[in-house]
């Protein structure tokens, strides 16, 4: 198609991660690619400058010389940096955020170090938002290399802690920071497509902007009037819609970026959004589509005679991030 455990957890309940204002609860999600969220900072400024005896109280001796040794040349900037010392993988890593969390280094809104990651929890919730309800699709373009971790996961949810599903086999750091930036690094974007979706139509004409969604769905549901096959780009042959026209350049930043402001434009956008929202939106957009290529689709389609469809779907090659929108009139 288109294509670690251990550790104390203190994930919201099952409950709260379905009340629409968890996040509201929460400290900021994690908006940028890095491995420790702001919320656990305190687990490198822990292994930063907690004392050598601190230190041995968690760890091996050893291990704490050789993180001594490297502190003393620069201290640690990430996850990665305290592993690249020798002898620490994720069970030295999970022994370091005990101390931190000890010694108040960290505090309950970070729920912990799973797969080289130390997130929040907000991260958390959105993860686990996220593996519950991604379509398969788009979830197996997330994760192009774990695809036995991404049926693992289609088949083993509902899921209500992110350690349950670092835990699940086919998932490692890659995957998990995968799922983790899906969730979290496009909620701008995902901001300017509900403030878009909520402007309400007169039934002459309106728009969609859509984040998560199934693209097979979107290009193979039956409509009664084609204006027909799609056009497509990318797709590996087993993936092409029946009746689709190959185009054999990948869509790119600039094309990705005109669909979306174009869509703004259709419904006036520019006017009905808030300029922050929208600003923010598109920069957010531009971040996670510069310098990438795209595969998708682009197709119309008509309920009835009297009305048009026009569809625009994206999905980075690489990550899975996707994009749809489209615009339609009625007669």
């Amino acid at each position: 198609m288109f294509a670690g455990c251990g550790g104390l957890e203190t994930e919201p309940s099952p409950e709260s991660l379905t009340s629409p204002s968890i996040e509201s609860q929460q400290a900021p999600i994690t908006t940028t690619n890095v491995d420790v969220a702001p919320e656990c900072q305190g687990i490198i400024t822990f292994v930063n400058t907690a004392s050598f005896q601190t230190l041995d109280t968690y760890l091996p001796s050893n291990v704490v010389t050789n993180l001594v040794s490297r502190r003393a040349t620069a201290p640690f900037t990430s996850l990665a940096d305290v592993s690249s010392v020798n002898l620490v993988a994720e069970t030295r890593l999970k022994q370091i955020e005990q101390g931190a969390r000890a010694t108040g280094a960290i505090g309950s809104s970070c729920v912990g170090i799973f797969d080289g990651l130390a997130i929040s929890t907000s991260d958390a919730a959105a993860i686990v938002s996220l593996v519950n309800t991604i379509p398969d699709s788009e979830l197996h373009d997330v994760l192009p290399d774990a695809w036995n971790g991404a049926a693992n996961l289609l088949n083993l949810r509902p899921f209500t802690t992110a350690q349950a599903i670092s835990n699940v086999a086919g998932i490692g750091e890659v995957s998990f920071r995968s799922i983790r930036n899906s969730a979290t690094l496009s909620r701008p974007f995902e901001a300017l497509a509900t403030a878009l979706n909520a402007i309400p139509s007169n039934g002459s004409y309106g728009a969609q902007l859509k984040r998560h969604f199934d693209w097979w769905n979107e290009v193979t549901a039956y409509h009664g009037y084609s204006q027909g096959g799609p056009t497509c780009f990318g797709l590996e042959p087993s993936s092409v819609p029946s009746g689709a026209t190959i185009r054999p350049n990948l869509a790119n930043a600039a094309e990705v970026r005109a669909a979306v402001v174009n869509t703004i434009n259709y419904v006036n956008g520019n006017a009905l959004i808030s300029a922050s929202v929208r600003n923010a939106g598109l920069a957010n957009l531009d971040a996670l589509s510069a310098g990438r290529s795209f595969k998708g689709c682009i197709f119309s389609y008509s309920d009835d005679p009297w009305s048009r469809h026009n569809v625009s779907i994206f999905v980075d090659t690489v990550n899975g991030f996707s994009v749809f929108t489209e615009t339609w009139w009625a007669e």
